[in-house]
């Protein structure tokens, strides 16, 4: 078990001793050369960036998994571990060796000079925390999608990145897939002509039909750190693990989910991460979002059961639309989804002036038509951003190492977020919603721009 100091500010916490989980978690030496540390936009001996992680339940379990995968390579090393259960703790340990430190609270993580980066794979309501915080301990950071719960949030990451001139990449990793890369330079090229309408599609998101009531927190979790910026509430089974994503204040349902994928590739195949945040140097007209759906009307889980979200961008003019349900358009390839496991249940069709082209699925899966997919560029053709070996994580490994833009900047992870997060806002209020991209502000609504924001729970703010 750890024992950290509770009840004190950020400031004198980060002074504080480092604190280790068990005698098995071994930490580094207390002196290092210098030349062997590593800074922002400068790794460290022999290009390795030092990597810890935060978050590694889940999806973050798997990101660990990534970053071991490439230490044989001697180009990153996992020097630390983090989460609110224990038991993960322990596993984690046994699997990235001795020579890794276990933390329970991130914030003695960060307090490490050796670490260059972290790798964030938290519940969505401690990703903004987490991104502003690491920023300001000059860590490159990737975190998981999506960006943020709230615009405020959204606003504080892009500010903290920026001002600290670290790299950071969100985890909508359709961008960086093989097959998504051909759909963007096969529209990109008007093989489809002038998109005017993209349309996204979902199945529904789950009703809970058996509540359960509050209990007492399991043994190694650390239910007061888990809720962290969120109100204080009795712990109950419904709201975790993976249950959080059902929730609004900690998921945001379906859109905030997989939205953050499949809308993230639209943005970035329409040229339009810009529209949703702009700049008064580079301005972008107002977008209105206008949402339908139902909500449930028992049990613990608040997100949306079914919800149609209309974006309208103008100029260029075009329509989105995020169906859930929507109308599933199957996979081509019955054999090969079948082989390769394809889930063709969402994804999204570009509709052009003179054709159209469907995009299956949109995280670490993406698949499109054979028509994009064998075309060859002529001379002259438009090319996109390329990842290394088309892999999200050697993206962001790339960019730290060169110091150019990862495919999913800061910016780009928050323009989609913002599109779940209005999408959202406007279903619940029941009424159409008006966006501009420069003052970043919900306009002409006074309720709504309320809600652009909402209190964290010291010390866990951004």
């Amino acid at each position: 078990m750890i024992d950290q100091p509770q009840g004190i500010d950020r400031r004198r916490f980060l002074k504080t001793s480092v604190a280790a989980l068990g005698t098995a978690a071994i930490g580094f030496p207390d002196i290092i050369p210098a030349r062997a540390l590593a800074a922002p936009g400068r790794p460290g001996a022999n290009d390795r960036i030092v990597i810890g992680h935060i978050g590694i339940g889940g999806r973050g379990n798997g990101l660990l998994g990534y970053s071991l995968s490439r230490v044989e390579s001697g180009k990153v090393a996992v020097a630390a571990v983090c989460d609110v259960d224990e038991a993960r703790l322990r596993k984690a340990l046994i699997r990235v060796g001795p020579n890794a430190t276990a933390y329970r609270d991130y914030r003695y993580l960060l307090e490490r000079k050796d670490i260059d980066a972290v790798v964030i794979g938290t519940p969505d309501h401690w990703h903004a925390v987490g991104v502003v915080h690491a920023a300001e301990s000059r860590k490159h950071i990737y975190v998981e999608k999506p960006a943020c719960c709230t615009i405020d949030e959204g606003k504080a990451m892009v500010r903290a990145g920026r001002e600290n001139k670290v790299c950071i990449q969100v985890g909508s990793q359709g961008r960086s897939q093989a097959e998504c890369y051909k759909a963007n330079r096969y529209i990109a090229n008007g093989n489809i002509g002038t998109v005017n309408k993209v349309i996204c599609w979902h199945y529904e998101s789950p009703v809970d039909s058996k509540p359960v009531p509050d209990s007492a927190p399991p043994p190694d979790l650390d239910w007061d750190l888990w809720l962290g910026p969120l109100p204080w509430r009795p712990y109950n089974a419904k709201y975790c693990p993976g249950t959080f994503r059902w929730i609004m204040e900690s998921g945001g349902g379906q859109i905030r989910d997989r939205g953050a994928h499949v809308m993230s590739n639209a943005l970035w195949i329409m040229n339009a991460d810009r529209k949703m945040f702009a700049s008064p140097k580079n301005p972008a007209p107002p977008v209105t979002i206008d949402a339908k759906g139902t909500l449930p009307m028992s049990g613990l889980w608040d997100t949306a059961v079914t919800m149609d979200v209309t974006y309208q961008f103008r100029n260029p003019d075009w329509t989105m639309v995020w169906s859930q349900p929507g109308e599933k358009i199957p996979y081509f390839d019955e054999e090969k989804r079948k082989k390769l496991g394809i889930r063709d249940t969402y994804g999204a069709t570009y509709h052009g002036s003179s054709d159209k082209l469907v995009v299956w699925v949109g995280d670490g899966q993406v698949y499109t038509e054979l028509k994009a997919v064998d075309w060859t560029p002529g001379p002259g053709a438009k090319d996109v951003h390329r990842s290394p070996d088309f892999d999200h994580t050697s993206d962001w490994l790339h960019a730290i190492r060169t110091g150019t833009e990862p495919v999913m900047n800061i910016e780009a992870g928050v323009a989609a977020a913002y599109l779940t997060v209005l999408g959202n806002l406007s279903l619940i209020l029941g009424r159409k919603l008006t966006w501009d991209p420069v003052k970043q502000e919900i306009i002409g609504d006074e309720q709504a721009r309320r809600m652009m924001s909402r209190p964290q729970r010291y010390p866990y703010v951004v």
